[in-house]
């Protein structure tokens, strides 16, 4: 069958969706992965078919053009998308103006320059399946406009299906829904009626093991989380294991990726571990290296090396909290100390320091004795290594990409017929 992927131009995104590309592919299915034309190289670079639609923005300049912008520093999930963290907040009145306020801000200008493009492509190419990850909007509208079957593919936590679940219970006999609105105008443009799945996917492809993961009343398709980074070569010196214990230092790819800086002092987290019987392994962007002062005796920095070769001879890992570094530091059984502070970064590591493997300290409140003692717990206190392995193992009990590429297949049929 065809299998159409669509994704914003993001990074982050990206990498989270190539195992299963490579699945569908490998499994003798035609693949192709569209986003706007200026993301096409990030594409073919994983092996994928891209297809260019659309025209190119920059998303990220909105967070100075909208205060409201979800990742401009903000310490938790933004409006409305915090009901999903805290469901007390979950008042009409709160979704209802949120959703209208991150529809003007977020989605809308996120989606509307791939929309038109995606639809024509779709429309001619057919796909059986469309998958689009949670804020491709376009996905959906592409799919319904040529009768494919569609699913969202999650990069984190479902903060908005549990959202949308909040304020469907909420809305009662009211019939505002600005999101029913948004993706139903464009029915009236391509010949299509609304439908709830337009907003959530008729399924969900999770790749968030149970007892880290936040659902909604919706279809989800467990998948095990594949490590890809993108292209990169393994160093000599990490053929082996360190002879000493050895802790990594990621702060990711997104916030360098555009501009911003971390939100912790690299600086200090290599001074609070400078007098640690450890080895330190910092990756950290060369732009962030340019405001290092000083370089501890036992901190080898370097712009690059993939985690998911670093990650299995380390006996802690230091992040930012994101979705894929803490997911591969998990497939390695390594415990790990999260200084989250953007979007569902928060909400993701309470659930992860209530599993058990993670401890976890806000990025604005981190300071370097926090860093150090927390360190040390998770070197010398055998709990965390056990419950590491724990999250492991329930890791290597889900179905691989390759695994649920015949689901996938049976589900295309199924959702195809049901539509007839």
């Amino acid at each position: 069958m065809r299998v159409l992927f669509t994704a914003k131009p993001e990074t982050a995104h990206l990498l989270a969706m190539v195992p299963l590309a490579w699945a569908m592919r490998t499994a003798g299915h035609e693949v192709r992965f569209a986003s706007q034309p200026g993301f096409a190289d990030a594409i073919t670079r994983a092996g994928l078919t891209a297809v260019g639609v659309g025209r190119d923005t920059d998303v990220w300049q909105l967070s100075a053009r909208y205060p409201s912008w979800p990742w401009a520093m903000t310490p938790d999930l933004p409006v409305p998308y915090d009901t999903a963290a805290y469901p007390e907040r979950a008042t009409w009145q709160h979704l209802s103006d949120g959703y209208a306020d991150v529809l003007k801000s977020w989605h809308k200008p996120v989606s509307f320059p791939m929309i038109a493009g995606l639809v024509e492509f779709a429309r001619e190419w057919e796909p059986d399946l469309v998958i689009w990850e949670p804020t491709a909007y376009a996905g959906p509208i592409a799919a319904k406009a040529c009768g494919a079957v569609h699913a969202r593919l999650l990069w984190s936590m479902d903060v908005f299906g549990v959202t949308r679940d909040h304020f469907l219970r909420v809305r009662g006999d009211r019939r505002e829904d600005p999101f029913a609105e948004w993706l139903g105008s464009y029915g009236a443009k391509y010949g299509f009626e609304f439908s709830e799945d337009m907003t959530v996917g008729q399924f969900t492809i999770d790749q968030i093991p149970g007892s880290l993961r936040m659902a909604a009343d919706l279809h989800y398709e467990p998948m095990r989380f594949v490590p890809y980074g993108g292209a990169a070569e393994v160093p000599k010196w990490l053929w082996t294991k360190p002879a000493e214990s050895r802790v990594a230092l990621t702060m990711g790819l997104s916030a360098t990726d555009h501009g911003m800086g971390y939100a912790v002092s690299a600086q200090e987290v290599l001074d609070a571990l400078a007098d640690l019987d450890v080895e330190v392994v910092a990756t950290i962007a060369e732009a962030e290296q340019g405001k290092l002062g000083r370089l501890p005796g036992n901190a080898r920095v370097l712009s690059y090396v993939p985690l998911q070769a670093l990650a299995p001879t380390c006996s802690a890992v230091i992040s930012h909290g994101g979705f894929g570094t803490m997911l591969t530091t998990a497939l390695h059984g390594v415990p790990q100390l999260a200084l989250p502070w953007d979007f569902d970064g928060p909400a993701f590591i309470r659930r992860a320091t209530a599993q058990g493997a993670t401890l976890a300290v806000p990025a604005a409140q981190a300071t370097a004795g926090q860093i150090r003692d927390n360190v040390q717990r998770l070197l010398h206190e055998p709990v965390f290594r056990a419950r590491a392995a724990q999250l492991r193992d329930e890791m290597y009990a889900m179905p691989t990409p390759h695994q649920l590429v015949p689901r996938l297949e049976e589900l295309t049929v199924k959702y195809r017929t049901a539509a007839r």
